[in-house]
């Protein structure tokens, strides 16, 4: 748990800066209807177990073993798709 603490600093970080409302917003148009994980959370949750070493999308699994700590964190699965969605947008995305 003392390796994660540098992940709760950087949820507050991103929370308190805005970083996480400003990223699902831009995000929003590929939430579909009736989802439970907003995109932009999935995205920063990625960014988060890379940030705390992890090297591949299935390393969100640190962060949903917290869930007093992280919150809800979505499957891999879901992750997965989400990557792929956005990979497959092209450079919209980026934007």
């Amino acid at each position: 748990m003392v390796g994660q603490a540098g992940g709760v600093l950087l949820v507050e970080t991103i929370r308190r800066t805005g970083l996480d409302q400003a990223i699902s917003t831009a995000l929003s148009l590929w939430r579909k209807p009736r989802t439970v994980h907003d995109p932009g959370r999935i995205l920063l949750d990625v960014a988060l177990a890379v940030a705390l070493s992890g090297d591949c999308l299935a390393d969100v699994s640190m962060l949903r073993a917290e869930p007093g700590v992280f919150g809800p964190v979505a499957c891999d699965p879901t992750a997965a798709r989400l990557v792929d969605a956005l990979a497959s947008a092209g450079r919209r995305p980026l934007r």
